[in-house]
């Protein structure tokens, strides 16, 4: 071993040290600058010697954006569910159960937390991860080693221990509740859809194609389970403290000696929950013996050695405070119930939107009332009832306003729909500043530099009226804002200069017509292909083309009829930004596959996912998400799921390879 590979293998190990140190036990031992400094060398010695490369060397914990498919794994166990239960007794028949199955034999208990994530099972060898796979049906899971390899609690490399030369490890994938917060915010700026819950935002990020995004992310893991053909210790918790010892972080658990101690530790844990940083939905109590659990055996579902203990919904009655109206960036009127702080699901619950007008008829709120509120996990916490029994004497219904509460125009409600919104689109200020704030998100003209708070500043300051305004900027002027720096404004001024690139599609959604969501645009921009050629279609032009129909035909031409629009577009062109689709990107286009809607599934080998759902848009085709009697065909790569392929042939769905799809667009 030379000079920089031994080099090289020290700062490894420290880093992980460092890594299971900060990440499981949450006691650092150096600083951010030092454990950086070491990180750097480590980056620069392995750039300049690519001989001694490994693939889970902590510098590749930031994963990758090259798009690639799941490769179905079969689990070499099968990956149970588990048996629920609501209530202490329940409990109680489940240790009766078990003894009764043991000859009346005594048990010992352990409780543990059951956190609410998704399930995952890594595989280890001689102390290295080699594979990590996801639950699906139980019997096989994708694998997911890439993105998992970015999870900074998930050790690499194993502490010294005697652990068995091969073993696997269960747990879930979880996110925290500040970063499922930080992940919500980011998407609802970017008009994305937000995730429901944090178990549903730590499913969807374990499975995108780009392990950059997933380390970008911030997820975690812990652990509740090992197997392996031998183990240290005949009994679950004793391997488990070992487990903690190889470098996982564990799950909190407890041996309980008697039903008391069941419920004590349920009573316990139904308020300290909501103290964690991360989502939980129950508890799981286990025998400790595993030779007791060889004995019991399972069902064809669950283990009959375990069982979970499920919290009820969370939801508490508050005082509403007052409720407040907001404008939205398409002028809709928002009621939000302003309401007396209370905790739920581990974070302060101050407001609650009301959606609109008639969903406070059929609560029928009142002015003060005593309100139940419901989390439940949602982002967005739900009012859900009222209780009348505390309910004020002389208190009046709510009232929805009839005029913007910003700029005093009155109201307008289209017959059918359930909001109420302000007409004023070029002078009401919530919907100007949310449309720049639109125009610079990720999915739009993605300018760097330029978030939430940038946008509302700049269009607060006067700098910026309209989107046309970011064009003019300069540094200097950026600069003068409260707090800004000259490294905060050149790099706005380099994020405006870069979207000059982006495509046209992308322009089009970014300019805030209304009902033109990122689908739309894309189907505006391939039958119009420029600016200009779109400005001058008519409604019954417009409503021809695909996903755009009567509704959003009348929303375009009324949006390039008004003279300040027109006037924003030409400045915005003369600024150089995109306003025709690329050459290259028309000569690609096709009408192959116009009015076919069709379902990707499998992992291919010419071409990524993503690229196969560009190919199918540049060739006139709908990429849909799920198979129905209106599919045209499954485009089907390798290892496609066995659920799909049945409903397909169900269906009489045409099913057709890689080869023969390419062969179709020649």
């Amino acid at each position: 071993m030379d000079l920089f590979e031994d080099r090289i293998n020290f700062l490894r190990s420290e880093i992980n040290r460092h890594n299971h140190n900060y990440y499981v036990l949450n006691a650092p031992t150096i600083s951010d600058f030092e454990f950086d400094a070491m990180l750097r060398e480590l980056q620069d010695l392995e750039a300049a010697y690519p001989q001694y490369f490994d693939p889970l060397s902590p510098t590749q914990r930031v994963g990758s954006d090259i798009s690639q498919g799941f490769q179905q794994v079969r689990h070499e166990r099968p990956m149970m569910s588990l048996a629920n239960s609501y209530s202490v007794a329940e409990v109680q028949d489940f240790l009766r159960r078990a003894k009764d199955g043991l000859g009346g034999e005594d048990v010992e208990i352990v409780g543990e937390m059951k956190y609410d994530g998704t399930s995952i099972s890594l595989t280890y060898e001689n102390g290295r991860l080699v594979r990590a796979v996801t639950r699906g049906d139980g019997v096989q899971g994708d694998d997911v080693t890439a993105n998992v390899i970015t999870i900074k609690s998930v050790p690499l490399q194993l502490q010294p221990g005697n652990y068995p030369s091969r073993f696997e490890i269960r747990g879930e994938i979880l996110l925290s509740w500040q970063n499922f917060q930080r992940i919500n915010e980011e998407r609802q700026f970017n008009e994305e859809p937000l995730f429901a819950n944090p178990r549903n935002a730590a499913a969807g990020t374990l499975k995108l194609q780009n392990s950059a995004e997933v380390a970008r992310r911030g997820l975690e893991a812990c652990f509740y389970f090992v197997l392996a053909d031998e183990l240290p210790f005949d009994n679950h918790y004793q391997n488990m403290q070992a487990v903690k010892s190889w470098g996982f972080r564990v799950a909190d658990m407890t041996i309980l000696n008697s039903v008391d101690a069941v419920q004590d530790f349920i009573n316990y844990w139904d308020t300290e929950r909501k103290n964690l940083p991360v989502a939980t939905d129950g508890l799981v109590f286990k025998l400790n013996s595993m030779s007791q659990w060889r004995r019991l055996g399972s069902t064809a579902k669950s283990p009959r050695w375990a069982i979970a203990y499920k919290f009820a919904p969370e939801r508490q009655a508050t005082r509403l405070r007052f409720v407040s109206f907001e404008v939205g960036r398409t002028g809709v009127i928002t009621p939000v119930a302003n309401l007396e702080p209370v905790l739920l699901s581990g974070t302060v619950v101050k407001r609650a939107s009301l959606h609109n007008e008639d969903v406070i008829r059929s609560l029928d709120i009142h002015d003060g009332d005593m309100v139940y509120v419901e989390k439940g996990g949602e982002i967005i916490p739900k009012i859900v009832g009222v209780d009348l029994k505390q309910r004020q004497s002389g208190s009046e219904p709510l009232q929805f306003v009839r005029n913007c509460p910003q700029c005093g125009t009155p109201l307008v409600r289209e017959e059918g729909e359930a909001a109420w919104v302000c007409p004023n689109k070029e002078s009401c200020p919530p919907q100007l500043a949310g449309k720049i704030e639109h125009f610079v998100g990720r999915h739009m003209m993605n300018i760097d530099g330029n978030g939430e708070e940038m946008a509302v500043m700049l269009f607060e300051s006067g700098l910026v009226k309209n989107v046309a305004d970011l064009y003019d900027l300069t540094a200097p002027q950026i600069m003068a804002l409260p707090h800004v720096q000259k490294k905060t404004a050149n790099r706005l001024i380099n994020g405006i200069e870069a979207s000059k690139s982006v495509p046209f599609e992308r322009v089009l959604f970014a300019l805030s017509i209304p009902y033109v969501g990122e689908t739309t645009a894309k189907s505006l921009a391939r039958y119009a292909h420029d600016i200009h050629s779109l400005m001058a279609m008519n409604e019954l032009e417009l409503a021809m083309i695909p996903d755009v129909g009567e509704k959003i035909a009348h929303a375009v031409v009324e949006f390039f009829a008004k003279q300040a629009n027109v006037e924003i577009i030409n400045r915005l062109e003369n600024a150089g930004v995109q306003m025709a689709v690329a050459p290259e990107q028309l000569a690609a286009q096709s009408t192959k596959l116009q009015g076919k809607k069709i379902v990707i599934s499998g992992v291919f080998a010419h071409h990524s996912r993503e690229e196969y759902k560009a190919i199918i848009e540049q060739n006139g085709g709908k990429n849909v998400s799920s198979i129905s009697s209106a599919t045209s065909f499954v485009l089907a790569g390798e290892n496609m799921g066995p659920a799909k392929l049945e409903k397909a042939h169900s269906l009489s769905i045409p099913v057709i390879s890689e080869d023969e799809f390419l062969q179709m667009l020649q």
